[in-house]
């Protein structure tokens, strides 16, 4: 059996993301469709003072009428240099600093280049961090194709990849048939994210930050664990 998962790439993504990356196989970052403004492809929050605060990592030219492979990172690194000193003020206290904000460096420093390989490698960096061995696989790599959408373009993804289940955030339940997947010989699959409380630099535990506060104040083997909890059930 393989289980293959798709998601938007995102940077630094939350805890959810990473507990889907980990239910599946073969992970794809679908790289080839329309940026949206305002998402999480190069924004996230981490917490400044206590409060939550939104990052960006700029881009040149984003526009929604680009292919989200087709944006590059701004080649210009003082934002980048800024985001790392907000990240060194917020948490140089924090348990885990000393040990991730390397990874984090490591990324954010990385000489231009599109977002999606920004992405790709905050997901690998993070992964190796943690001790989860991670497939990754670019939707635009991969053959299928150019103009197909929603569920066509995920069963021809799942082809591609030679997978029997496919398995999707569990808020995108009403998104797909159940048997419109299984006579493609794919068995449809959701996953409940489970993002438990931890210590927080925040008065009121704030669940769905970036992974960089995760990664603050949490060991790895409480990252796992915290994998390991999220339930995958079939639809």
């Amino acid at each position: 059996m393989t289980r293959v998962a798709i998601m938007q790439p995102y940077l630094f993504p939350y805890l959810g993301y990473f507990q889907l990356l980990q239910a599946a196989d073969k992970f794809v970052l679908l790289d080839d469709v329309q940026f949206i403004k305002r998402g999480w492809i190069n924004r996230n929050r981490i917490l400044v003072g206590g409060q939550e605060h939104l990052f960006t990592v700029p881009l040149e030219g984003a526009s929604q009428n680009k292919l989200i492979n087709q944006l590059h990172v701004s080649p210009d690194q003082r934002a980048r240099h800024k985001l790392l000193q907000t990240i060194t003020q917020a948490y140089s206290r924090a348990p885990f600093f000393a040990s991730c904000f390397p990874l984090l460096e490591q990324v954010l420093l990385l000489p231009c280049l599109t977002i999606t390989d920004m992405v790709r490698a905050s997901l690998l960096a993070v992964s190796q961090y943690v001790g989860w061995d991670t497939q990754l696989y670019l939707s635009s790599a991969l053959s299928k194709p150019s103009d197909l959408t929603g569920a066509d373009r995920i069963l021809a993804i799942c082809q591609a990849l030679q997978a029997d289940q496919y398995v999707n955030m569990e808020g995108g339940s009403h998104l797909y048939d159940v048997l419109r997947f299984a006579q493609q010989g794919v068995e449809l699959q959701f996953l409940r994210a489970q993002l438990p409380p931890y210590p927080q630099a925040a008065a009121t535990f704030i669940p769905g930050l970036s992974i960089i506060d995760v990664l603050m104040y949490n060991s790895p083997a409480w990252i796992r664990e915290s994998a390991r909890q999220a339930k995958v059930y079939v639809a």
